[in-house]
């Protein structure tokens, strides 16, 4: 059965514009809802894994994003101790996707290179809105209404389906009561951005590096203009301001990395980490995706692309229905294959990436996996996702 009333996406984030942008090339008429002024253009996510980038390479956008990006074929992780430097070449993964690399591009990038698309190729079936937030849904037999903020006035939008992609804090997923599952880590992680380069202070650093201290662990990620340093703080002082403040973030770069003045600090946010899933991704002709379906640790850079990988795989069945390929019945498989992956897969790796940086003993091990092709190839699958895919669509 053809689609003919709008599918409504609540969120402009990377999922949401990812979903929008495949089903309006599909010429299925889609709303796009931000509840923003604008689209934000905060320091959020900022690793592409391959199968991500060959998704964005299908919507026509791999070019243009690529070259706003860093291209990352090594990733690194390092022994703040010994030195010692585990390096995984993402160049092993040549054949199983069109793009072995890393691309480090932050995420407001793509969604303006999407927005911009929707609306100037495919306005016929696309409308994008800003200052729209939905706050409830009703369904009836054949769609949803949808009830929006618009500027502070009520509104209801008619359409086929309503597809949740408004974040961890979703008030669509709290309006249909899902159960948000999962525990919330003690420490909180702080973000400092700084242009600095910091390749300068370290041995052969690549763009993306896990250092590895059972007493202070950290993360180097590096956009095309910045450094993104993230560092935990200690669970047992519940100290925002310290935490964010110039002398404790000095005092941690310089730890670091000595330096003889202080380093610039252009950007710095402290964030609680959580791992929780929803309980159900389908509440009829609702959907999650994103964060409003599933949050873990940031440790791999699994949560958006995770959710990228939500919005194709969702646009997809969406897409077989509009062609009469198939029923809402696809769309339980969409639950059963993107939580099943995510409750078995995305969780327990991102745990275990976490459990990896604080340990004492794992460092040895990385290094005997990165000097074996064929034990780094297994190592590579699991870390840029495609091994999570793979394990989807074996989900009937």
């Amino acid at each position: 059965m053809s689609i003919t009333e709008p599918v409504i996406i609540a969120g402009a984030g990377p999922v949401g514009c990812t979903a929008a942008l495949r089903l309006a090339q599909a010429g299925i008429p889609v709303m796009l809802l931000e509840s923003l002024s604008a689209l934000p253009e905060t320091l959020r996510a900022s690793t592409f894994h391959p199968p991500s980038i060959d998704m964005i390479d299908e919507l026509g956008l791999a070019d243009r994003l690529i070259a706003q990006g860093l291209v990352c074929r090594h990733y690194q992780y390092r022994d703040r101790r010994t030195g010692e430097i585990a390096e995984f070449d993402l160049e092993l993964l040549r054949g199983l996707t069109q793009h072995p690399y890393r691309l480090q591009c932050e995420q407001w990038k793509y969604t303006r290179l999407v927005w911009q698309e929707l609306q100037e190729k495919h306005a016929t079936h696309a409308s994008c809105h800003f200052d729209h937030s939905v706050k409830g849904v009703h369904q009836t037999a054949d769609g949803v209404e949808v009830l929006v903020w618009d500027r502070g006035e009520e509104k209801i939008l008619r359409g086929s389906w309503l597809i949740a992609c408004d974040g961890a804090d979703s008030a669509i997923r709290k309006a249909l009561a899902i159960e948000f599952e999962g525990f919330t880590y003690p420490e909180k992680f702080l973000v400092a951005s700084t242009p600095f380069p910091l390749e300068t202070k370290f041995e052969r650093l690549s763009p993306v590096n896990y250092i590895s201290d059972p007493d202070e662990w950290l993360v180097l990620l590096r956009t095309p203009t910045l450094w993104r340093v993230l560092i935990p703080t200690d669970p047992a002082i519940d100290d925002d301001a310290r935490w964010l403040s110039d002398e404790w973030i000095q005092e941690r770069l310089h730890h670091m990395a000595p330096h003889e003045s202080d380093y610039e600090i252009v950007h710095r946010t402290i964030y609680r980490v959580h791992q929780r899933v929803a309980k159900t991704w389908r509440r009829g002709r609702v959907l999650l995706a994103g964060d409003a379906a599933h949050i873990n640790n940031p440790l791999g850079g699994m949560g958006m692309n995770g959710g990228i990988h939500d919005a194709w795989n969702l646009a997809e069945k969406l897409i077989q229905i509009h062609a009469g390929e198939g029923d809402d019945r696809l769309l339980d498989r969409y639950d059963r294959q993107r939580r099943g992956v995510c409750v078995r897969f995305v969780q327990e790796q991102t745990i275990k990436n976490r459990q990896a940086i604080k340990s004492k003993d794992r460092q040895a091990e990385l290094m005997r996996i990165a000097a074996d092709p064929e034990r780094a190839t297994d190592f590579l699958l699991k870390s840029s996702m495609i091994a999570s895919l793979r394990d989807a669509e074996l989900i009937d």
